[in-house]
């Protein structure tokens, strides 16, 4: 297991009694929501004895990333989730919670490569770039057919300053207001290049550029590329999420005492002397603190519901939250296989609707069993921010999949899943300074998602994981406990060349 980037950043665990059975009582704590977030705080609160409720509203662990069993028209169960997910290398904190109960996180298969198809045919690849940031950059221009060192020329240098100099949240501050198209336009980027690398960044927000904040845009790119050595490449679970990643947590969660709750919709808080928590079967938990880690309809309803919860501003904030555009995912089970040199993962641009294809046997047992039992494969198709009527975006994935991979044109399609969802935060332009974050007005409540503001370099599953802890360790500090170390990559630009590039374009000289 390789080292991980020896410039990351540390925020060290504030001090305090290592456990609550120290204490003169043990604190109770309800964490609503058993996604990442949800499941990170509850990790990080049963650690130091705090005792813990987790009450979720599906019927398995995960949120988002959860999956489930179904039954096939031939008879067959098989696993099911709502699609694709890559666990990055720089997920410091959502790993640290996944090796509670895999220490070796042998559930993660890693993908060698990940091409990038654009309409016309060009290929990008990842595979095999150095690790350093801006040789990454410049090795991955080399090579790419899609962006030239002609292209490098070309660009504004003072407009594309803030690619070399990111801090959070100082980048927002400066770029929120802008969407990344026009960021990207007005640094001067290739069309062609843009269409496929860098809406890949963008696309992973369930947006179209013009819909996303350039912060959020540039932040990535920083995560990823120009500020981590960790590279580009990723991890994939090797079975699907509930068999992989969720069961076994809870299983380590359980054995610390948490009470897990799935199929408990929570309705409202009550805040008083104490927080009770009260669910839609009347169910009611009573506990020192609670922290709310829900989607962003979760988080809207259950604030609306309880009336005496923060001040007029922060519940302003929090009916002011907003859903990306829907996307949909379709499953295909087809009786006979794809070419054996199909990647596992391919992300497309200008081949609407379709954004990225998965090939699930390469990588998930569960469909690794069908397909040998079969002699067919499971292919998932994806598509973002999507306008149309379920029956005619699925039509449109289907003709976009025989047109990359035309040996499926002759397969018969045994079962299929189509899942249409519009339940992901918005970050467009001008969101951030108005999004809640992990604190309330109610020191007792706490919040977590991957929607909620903080102020560290991290986004998507990892903003979850890493909301999730830093919700833990404010009500481990109120309680008097320890908390506990969070990670990220340098919140500053990489590379001392560009960062001195980037001061001298800023000022004119």
């Amino acid at each position: 297991m390789k080292r991980p980037d020896r410039r990351r950043q540390t925020l060290p665990a504030r001090p305090g009694r290592s456990d609550a059975g120290a204490l003169e009582r043990v604190p109770h704590v309800v964490v609503i929501g058993g996604g990442i977030a949800g499941l990170a705080a509850a990790a990080g609160l049963c650690e130091r004895g705090v005792s813990v409720d987790v009450v979720e509203a599906q019927h398995y662990l995960g949120g988002r990333v959860g999956g489930w069993t179904e039954t096939l028209a031939d008879g067959s169960e098989t696993a099911m989730n709502r699609g694709f997910h890559a666990f990055f290398r720089q997920y410091y904190n959502l790993r640290s919670l996944l090796r509670r109960a895999d220490p070796q996180l042998s559930a993660l298969l890693p993908v060698e490569d990940y091409p990038l198809v654009d309409g016309s045919g060009r290929r990008d690849t990842f595979r095999g770039l150095p690790r350093t940031p801006l040789l990454n950059a410049l090795a991955f221009t080399v090579r790419s057919p899609t962006f030239r060192l002609r292209d490098l020329v070309r660009l504004d240098a003072k407009a594309a300053a803030p690619l070399a100099t990111v801090s959070v949240p100082r980048t927002y501050a400066d770029l929120d207001h802008v969407d990344a198209g026009t960021f990207l336009r007005d640094i001067n980027f290739p069309d062609a290049a843009r269409h496929l690398a860098f809406e890949v960044f963008a696309r992973s927000f369930f947006a179209r550029p013009e819909s996303l904040s350039a912060a959020e845009l540039v932040t990535m790119f920083h995560i990823y590329f120009l500020g981590s050595s960790e590279g580009l490449l990723f991890d994939v679970a090797n079975a699907n999420f509930d068999v992989a990643l969720w069961n076994p947590l809870r299983r380590y969660l359980e054995s610390r005492g948490v009470r897990v709750h799935v199929g408990q919709r929570v309705q409202r808080l009550t805040v008083a002397s104490d927080v009770r928590v009260t669910c839609a079967d009347g169910a009611q938990f009573d506990a020192d603190a609670a922290v709310l880690a829900t989607d962003v309809a979760g988080l809207r309803r259950i604030v609306a519901a309880s009336t005496g919860l923060g001040d007029e501003d922060w519940r302003r904030r929090i009916a002011d939250l907003h859903n990306a555009p829907p996307f949909v995912v379709l499953r295909l089970w087809l009786d006979r296989p794809v070419a054996a040199d199909r990647a596992p993962f391919m992300g497309t641009g200008g081949r609407p609707p379709l954004d990225n294809v998965s090939v699930l046997e390469r990588y998930e047992r569960e469909a690794a069993q069908w397909a040998a039992r079969t002699g067919g494969s499971v292919v998932e198709l994806h598509a973002y921010s999507v306008t149309g009527a379920d029956a005619e975006v699925g039509h449109a994935l289907v003709e976009r999949m025989h047109e990359l991979y035309p040996e499926t044109r002759s397969a018969n399609v045994i079962d299929q899943r189509l899942l249409r969802r519009e339940d992901c935060p918005r970050l467009a332009p001008g969101d951030f300074g108005r999004r809640p974050g992990v604190l309330t007005p109610d020191p007792r409540i706490v919040l977590a998602g991957d929607g909620i503001r903080i102020d560290l370099p991290v986004a998507l599953m990892e903003r979850a994981a890493t909301t999730g802890w830093v919700a833990a360790n404010h009500l481990l500090e109120s309680f008097g406990l320890a908390g506990h170390a969070v990670h990220t990559v340098p919140n500053r630009g990489r590379s001392a060349l560009l960062g001195k590039l980037a001061a001298w374009t800023e000022s004119g000289s």
